[in-house]
Parts: structure tokens; sequence; C-alpha cells
């Protein structure tokens, strides 16, 4: 039988923020991945990020994140001016659930390491949206997959910030778990500045309202014009489909 998610209160939208990023650089390895790159998020918008393996996404999510690693730089503001630490919310590829906690206690993690006290009953809410109402005592160990995705989904916007970053959050999926998630995070994040990376042609056209691609070397970012309607697209639509060819002839072009 199909997840359903529980219909409860919407999740309380914030301001919408721009992120702006100029002039980034990463070096690795001796080699230059990109240069005087700049970037602007729409505040408000779902951006996704495609582009080939090695070349800096995920690199480049973390130094928004604030989580800079060695050999990177950048100047990175909110559209207010004003820095973003304290503003972004960051979900990495795997869902990165402590084995020792429970749901709940995972969920609400971030609040606990900051010495606050923990919404617990925002907590129990956001698990009933993502379908995890009944799971909120369970160890990650007991969960599939996709459950522990929703519950990395649900600790992420429990952090009720405005600007919420992704990185390949529904890689490693089956099929239709991808795309009831795919859904559940476009009605979620609606109003959030959200930038998540994927190397899915397909989801991005089901997600973004702006799609990036990056490629070359040093890596450039290009934003791919003219997208079919309003996300979440179906991606049997003949137009999301040739809107896929496109993105793959770039890709390989790149």
């Amino acid at each position: 039988m199909p997840t359903r998610f529980a219909p409860l209160s919407p999740i309380p939208v914030l301001p919408p923020l721009a992120v702006s990023l100029r002039a980034a650089r990463l070096v690795y390895s001796g080699l230059i991945l990109f240069d005087s790159l700049d970037l602007e998020l729409a505040g408000g918008c779902f951006t996704c990020l495609l582009g080939p393996s090695g070349i800096g996404k995920s690199s480049l999510l973390r130094l928004l994140a604030g989580l800079t690693p060695p050999g990177i730089s950048g100047e990175l503001r909110g559209g207010d001016g004003l820095p973003l630490a304290g503003r972004v919310a960051y979900m990495a590829q795997q869902d990165l659930l402590l084995p020792w906690l429970n749901v709940l206690h995972n969920v609400t993690l971030g609040s606990r390491l900051r010495g606050e006290r923990a919404d617990r009953n925002r907590a129990l809410e956001l698990l009933a949206r993502v379908g995890l109402a009944d799971y909120a005592l369970a160890r990650p160990d007991t969960l599939s997959g996709g459950m522990r995705q929703r519950a990395a989904l649900a600790r992420t916007l429990l952090e009720d910030r405005p600007v919420v970053l992704m990185d390949e959050p529904f890689s490693g999926l089956d099929a239709l778990t991808r795309l009831r998630l795919q859904a559940l995070a476009a009605e979620l994040l609606a109003g959030r500045t959200v930038l998540l990376i994927t190397h899915d042609p397909l989801e991005a056209l089901r997600l973004g309202e702006h799609i990036l691609i990056m490629n070359g070397r040093p890596a450039n970012l290009s934003i791919l014009p003219d997208l079919p309607g309003a996300p979440p697209r179906d991606p049997g639509n003949p137009a999301v489909q040739a809107a896929y060819r496109n993105i793959l002839q770039r890709l390989e072009a790149a």
C-alpha cells in the first residue's frame, strides 16, 4: 500500500532569503576545480544543481553551509548583506542518523547540541508529516533506507532555517520511494531557499524552479532556460522529456 503522509499543520514559512556567493575558488590536489565562480540563489526558490562527478558540487555546497573544506574560498552573504551563519540547514548524501539514538532524538539532535530546548511536539508533527509517526522511538537500524531518509528530512526541517542545502538526498532509493520523497520535499520546503545537488536530470526537472549546470575545468555555472511549467513536474510529460534530452546533451558536451 502506498505511503500516506499525514495532512497536519503546514510548516512555518520564513521570509525568503536570497544567497550570494562571489569569487569562489577551489583547489584540490593541485587542480583548480573552479575559480572566480559566482552563484546567486533566488530567495524562496527551489534550485537544482547538476554536473559530472568530481567537478566540485559537494565542496560548493559545503562552502555555502559554512563547512569550509581546505583549498576553498569565497565571499558568501545573504541577500540582506548579512552572513549566513545560523540560517542554513544542511542535509548530506547520507542520512547521518546516530545509531545509539532513537528517531525522535536524532531529529531533535541539533537543538540539544546547541544547548536549546528541543521542540518535541514539532518534531513529532514533522515525523507524522513524513509518515514516521509510529517510529519515533525506533532505532535507525530497524528502519528501511527510505524511512531513514524521511527521518533525515524531518531533522532538516526541524532546524527551521530559511536556506536549505541538500546533497543528493534521495540517491540510492528505489524509484517509487524517490518520487514520493521528491513530492514531499516540494511540499514541505515551499517558500524556502533550497539548493539541491543531484546527478539525475529528471529529479532536477521534477523539483527545480531553477536548474543550474556545473561543467568545464575550471568549472562554471549556467542556467537551464525555458523550463516546462511549475514543479513538481510529471517526468512522463513530453516537454519534460525534451528538457531531459537537452540536459543530457549539455552534460555530454561538457
